[in-house]
């Protein structure tokens, strides 16, 4: 089995269409994908009408998250949707974006980056606007070779001049709301340093003992080396390890499947997720 449990689609920051990511995943050899946007379950839907025959979705999403002043993504898994707790906060979360990237353009422009505002809603359509948007402005304008490239404390990396704080959860209120509405809590590419900041082992830790279930440990972001570390801290922590593509269609390089979950460690997850179930076209 391949299987890749994190991807995007344009509900978020992505250029697939949640009906175009499930063909593209059936296409690329895939037989498990899971939908992963940016606070949002909007894409869920599309995907499920169009899901082909022998491909099985799961559904999820990936949750903005900061502690002590630092972000970090938290994955979730097979989830109740309308459990209202879980659901006010990712509303929370999705209505405080447009201001955020408002002020992030706001920023670039002191910086002398020519980009708008209307061009960044224009490309982030009906999705749920974020930096990938921004960064795809920037390369329109020239001022840099790629949407990763945004993503330095020059420009709009954590730390970056151009960056500006939104509503994120605290990760230990996260896990909370993620296991309350049934589902299945991963850390999102942990120790994904060319980011910005991340958070110390002690954290993640310590978000172990809080329910954690797993790590994103093979992952574009991380090297060998570092998910050599992640796969053994799993270990340590009696934690899952999952691996995925952070698939963004065209807008970031990495390609549908480039790492895959083991199914071993994917029949634990959809074991343990009891807000959803998996479905399998």
């Amino acid at each position: 089995m391949r299987i890749d449990l994190h991807t995007h689609s344009t509900a978020s920051d992505g250029t697939d269409t949640p009906a175009e990511l499930v063909r593209n995943a059936r296409a690329a050899g895939l037989d498990v994908v899971a939908l992963t946007d940016h606070d949002t379950v909007s894409g869920h839907a599309e995907a499920l009408r169009a899901l082909p025959a022998g491909l099985t979705l799961v559904t999820g999403a990936e949750l903005s998250c900061r502690l002590d002043g630092i972000g970090l993504h938290m994955l979730a898994y097979l989830f109740d949707p309308e459990e209202p707790e879980l659901a006010r906060e990712r509303e929370l979360v999705r209505d405080d974006r447009v201001p955020r990237a408002r002020g992030m353009v706001a920023k670039l422009r002191e910086l002398g980056v020519p980009v708008t505002w209307e061009r960044v809603a224009e490309i982030a359509g009906d999705g749920a606007v974020g930096r990938p948007h921004i960064a795809s402005a920037m390369v329109e304008a020239g001022v840099i070779g790629s949407v990763s490239d945004a993503f330095t404390e020059e420009w709009i990396a954590n730390d970056g001049r151009a960056y500006v704080d939104k509503h994120e959860l605290d990760p230990f209120e996260a896990l909370r709301l993620i296991k309350g509405a049934g589902g299945v809590a991963v850390f999102a590419h942990p120790m994904a340093v060319k980011r910005g900041h991340c958070v110390p082992e002690s954290a993640i830790a310590d978000l172990a003992a809080a329910g954690l279930d797993g790590l994103e440990a093979d992952h574009m972001d991380h090297d060998p080396a570092t998910r050599r570390r992640l796969h053994g801290m799993a270990a340590d922590l009696g934690l899952l390890a999952t691996g995925s593509s952070d698939y963004h269609g065209s807008r970031k390089t990495c390609v549908l499947g480039e790492h895959l979950t083991i199914p071993d460690v994917y029949e634990e997850i959809a074991d343990r997720g009891s807000g959803a179930s998996p479905v399998t076209g």
